[in-house]
């Protein structure tokens, strides 16, 4: 409060009155106490102005009426949420308007005619805390009056049950005894969504001291302010229980102890801030809430705030969720936080600023659909500046991975690293994040799991050259790598429709159709769910500007760790025949279990032809698809090809050699192939070898030959 300039102008009031009369003892510790002592001075104020036979001390019985009076609109009009009155609201209280607008005129420091609107004047304390302040007063006094009408209506919704621990002990009558009237007064703020309630009842806790009820001149009862019932409340308050309300009201739990000038738990934290072994030294819920007050008012930012380092229960870890707003790194893995604890972390990634860099929300079974929507608001913010975000084991549905997807391509220019492990993602979930990768803002640069459920991963376009594809071969040859698929790029729109292109197309000229990838640094890419994906972005190496030199990384790995990877494509990557010739060694291993090959546009010739030709028939049962597309074949390639096609072992099913300068010698070569083992082949693409009909008959009688597999043949 000492940022805010009414606070301040109060506390100068007071402190120059205090002086002024050469006052002795304590001066003001508490907010309580200073608002009390302000009160006093603005009703000296005004007897010194009007003149009158008492002493300026003294409060007549016509003050406290008047001050009662306004007590009743500050609590009538609190509780509504109210913070500006009319005329009529000021007569249902009792107030008289002209007394009023005499006394607005006199004492302007506590209440005022603010404005006139619609012809009718509007009325207004100078500040929310002082009609916070002049509410308890009210309250007070009805309890000391034991008025059990008003006191039960403001009451009556109230379920002590779902807060406190010995809730049971309370009477239903709210004025038997002072700590269960505080308790219940309590009870109903912490009930606040808002907290409007929280300055109020902190007054409250704090004019039940005697020493305040003196300041305040008689004006409130002192008969029930004993030592023994003082100490009944700061127990009740040390003891409560609030696992089912925000942490913030939380806090307000300390505040109260301080109203009451209780300073034991305050330096109790104080020491163990400076312990050593704090892991050691338990701490207690209300220790748990007064440390995360402390830590949020800090003026230096916490590097690392981990709940679990706390020697506390779950509740208490709960109450230190307001110190995220003033973290660099707030690790909340396997907590057991409730959607006003989300909303908590919520604010702390809105904040102005936003001091959260890490957030780490690992084992969280609670995190539903609604929460991850919350904090996916969150990262939409404009202050958020969240880099890394790990959700691992948290069970995330479809609609969550909507939710953070939107929220990545909201907000995408910060977020760095996004562990998803064990997220039991679906394929439609996948989609929806692989979406955000597209994006040109895209700044992700880790996107990691547990490699040993991923079964299909994209990579095309990437400028991964040789060395990125070595580094990435080094997690194919991890021993829980279970990657199947590196497959195929989408087929060129022209390709689709038969028309001619490119044999090559240039890098450059596939990249500047998608310019984004010029902007996103993806540096590593690991997804994974617990029950592995049938279908995710794909593991492609397509396009990525890779040599020769890669195929000795690639055949490396799939030498070291082939009983899972079933697929590889390599399309549009310039291997040559020496880079095919080593990517071949790997093929030939007898643990090779891949079943689709896929080298379109690779720069091979019929020497290529010949090097699949051998090391397919030295392990020849597993392969189903090769394609072949775009290269330089020609017909001495295919005869050489076709020397596995003849092979008794061969299970290929489709064939790929669109673009492979083919003549009716191919055709020959492969219908003659096709003879000698008839059962497996079942597609055959020859598109755009400019091929006539004539030339195609023997393959098409093929086709129409029931005693043979060919079942599509693409011209």
């Amino acid at each position: 409060m000492c940022l805010i300039p009414v606070f301040c102008w109060i506390t100068a009031i007071v402190l120059e009155d205090m002086m002024t009369r050469d006052q002795r003892g304590e001066l003001p510790k508490t907010l309580t106490d200073l608002y009390s002592h302000f009160l006093r001075v603005q009703i000296k104020r005004k007897k010194q102005k009007y003149g009158g036979k008492q002493r300026p001390e003294e409060l007549t019985e016509a003050d406290k009426e008047l001050l009662l009076k306004m007590g009743r609109l500050a609590f009538e009009h609190l509780e509504k949420g109210n913070i500006m009155f009319y005329s009529e609201d000021l007569e249902q209280c009792g107030l008289d308007v002209s007394e009023v607008s005499v006394y607005s005129g006199v004492c302007t420091e506590i209440f005022k005619r603010e404005s006139v609107i619609f012809q009718k004047s509007v009325y207004c304390f100078v500040h929310l805390s002082i009609q916070e302040f002049l509410a308890a007063v009210y309250m007070f006094h009805l309890y000391t009056i034991r008025n059990k009408r008003i006191m039960e209506s403001f009451l009556k919704y109230l379920k002590p049950n779902d807060f406190f621990r010995f809730a049971g002990l309370l009477n239903n009558d709210p004025a038997t005894s002072l700590d269960d009237f505080l308790r219940r007064t309590l009870m109903k703020s912490l009930k606040s969504k808002n907290g409007h309630l929280d300055l109020f009842v902190r007054f409250l806790h704090g004019l039940s001291l005697e020493s305040n009820q003196r300041i305040l001149g008689g004006l409130l009862d002192q008969r029930d302010s004993h030592p023994e019932t003082i100490q009944k409340v700061l127990n009740n308050l040390k003891e409560e229980n609030s696992d089912k309300i925000s942490p913030d009201r939380s806090i307000n739990i300390f505040h109260c102890l301080t109203e009451m000038k209780d300073q034991s738990v305050h330096q109790e934290i104080q020491e163990f801030l400076k312990s050593e072994k704090k892991s050691e030294r338990k701490l207690s819920e209300i220790h748990c809430s007064a440390l995360a007050y402390l830590l949020q008012m800090s003026e230096e930012v916490l590097d690392e705030l981990n709940l679990q380092q706390y020697n506390t229960s779950d509740e208490g870890r709960c109450r230190l969720i307001p110190a995220v707003r003033n973290c660099r790194k707030a690790e909340l893995s396997d907590s057991l936080l409730s959607t006003s604890h989300w909303e908590v972390v919520a604010s702390a990634m809105t904040s102005n600023p936003s001091h959260l860099r890490e957030l780490s929300l690992s084992k969280n079974k609670n995190l539903t659909n609604a929460i991850v929507k919350l904090l996916s608001s969150a990262m939409m913010h404009p202050n958020c500046r969240l880099e890394t975000l790990r959700l691992s084991h948290c069970s995330l549905s479809d609609l969550s991975c909507d939710s953070l997807a939107s929220a990545l391509r909201s907000n995408p220019s910060h977020l760095r690293v996004l562990e998803l492990s064990e997220t039991k993602l679906q394929d439609p979930g996948v989609k929806l994040l692989c979406g955000f990768l597209q994006d040109p803002l895209c700044e992700l640069e880790t996107l990691r799991s547990n490699p040993s459920h991923l079964r299909d991963l994209d990579l095309s376009l990437n400028q991964l050259k040789d060395p990125g594809v070595k580094l990435f071969c080094g997690f194919l040859q991890d021993p829980l790598c279970k990657l199947e698929t590196l497959s195929q790029k989408p087929k060129p729109a022209s390709l689709l429709k038969g028309q001619q292109v490119e044999q090559k197309p240039p890098a450059e000229k596939v990249l500047s159709e998608r310019k984004w990838w010029r902007t996103m640094k993806l540096a590593k890419l690991h997804l994974s769910s617990r029950d592995g994906l049938s279908w995710s972005c794909g593991t492609r190496l397509s396009d990525c500007s890779l040599s020769k030199t890669s195929c000795d990384s690639v055949a490396s790995a799939l030498k070291s760790n082939l009983s899972h990877l079933r697929v590889l494509d390599l399309s549009f990557n310039t291997l040559q025949d020496s880079g095919v010739k080593r990517l071949c060694s790997g093929l030939e291993s007898p643990n090779c279990k891949l079943e689709r090959l896929r080298l379109f546009c690779c720069s091979l010739s019929k020497i290529s032809c010949g090097s699949l030709a051998s090391a397919l028939r030295s392990n020849p049962s597993h392969l189903r698809e090769l394609d072949l597309g775009g290269n330089q074949l020609k017909d001495s390639g295919v005869k050489l090809l076709c020397g596995f096609l003849h092979f008794p072992n061969c299970r290929l099913e489709t064939l790929r050699l669109r673009d492979c300068r083919l003549s009716e010698i191919s055709c020959d070569s492969l219908a003659s192939a096709l003879r000698s083992n008839p059962s497996h082949l079942r597609e055959l693409d020859l598109r755009l070898n400019n091929l006539q009909d004539s030339e195609l008959k023997l393959l098409s009688d093929l086709v129409e030959n029931p005693h043979y597999g060919l079942e599509t043949l693409s011209q």
